[in-house]
């Protein structure tokens, strides 16, 4: 099976050239200001694809998704949207979730502690490949400044992966530290195809499951 993998694309999907695949993943803001209107394209670029099968997450950017979930919804025809929820792929099984520890004011944050870990405990543990919008602290989760770079992501998502059986974790987020990473026999990805000055550079990483 093979996974295609892109993520912050920031409504520029039109500007990247993405591989042939098996399943197309994106792991969220998908969307430049958030609004139904951008959606809407982005689920006709969906349609564009040639993957069997594409599975879309919402991101901290993707407001109408967190703001109008029920007509947002209504316009995704062309992909298999996760919130909190899984799907099951000629014997994978997915689950996607969009929460990130709160930074400023965005869309889908949670505070640190009980109330994003109660997020992280509904993910089953026999997930193959989970895709989170952001990463767990530690891997592939460093913003990159003049001066130092700075581990951001989510302490609570590291002590859940513990009790799970990954094959694979997709996330974005942090534009970055794109990337892949092996640890314990699971494969780290991170996505993020808009760079740190927000251009759509970063090529899509493909996967062979």
């Amino acid at each position: 099976m093979r996974l295609v993998c892109i993520s912050d694309t920031h409504s520029m999907h039109r500007q990247i050239t993405v591989p042939d695949g098996d399943i197309l993943i994106h792991a969220g803001d998908c969307l430049g200001v958030g609004t139904l209107e951008e959606l809407e394209d982005l689920d006709n670029w969906f349609s564009e694809q040639p993957h069997r099968y594409k599975i879309l997450i919402a991101g901290n950017h993707d407001w109408c998704l967190q703001d109008e979930p029920a007509d947002a919804e209504a316009l995704i025809r062309n992909a298999i949207y996760l919130r909190d929820s899984g799907t099951e792929i000629e014997g994978l099984r997915f689950w996607g979730s969009p929460w990130t520890p709160v930074f400023f004011d965005w869309a889908f944050n949670l505070a640190r502690g009980p109330a994003i870990a109660e997020r992280w405990a509904q993910i089953p543990a026999d997930t193959d490949v989970l895709v989170t919008h952001g990463p767990p602290a530690g891997i592939l989760d460093q913003v990159i400044t003049d001066t130092h770079s700075l581990s951001v992501g989510c302490d609570d998502l590291t002590h859940e992966l513990e009790r799970l059986q990954l094959k694979m974790h997709v996330f974005g987020h942090i534009h970055e530290s794109h990337g892949k990473q092996s640890l314990d026999d699971r494969l780290f990805v991170n996505a993020s195809t808009c760079n740190g000055s927000f251009k759509p550079l970063n090529p899509p990483i493909v996967v062979d499951l």
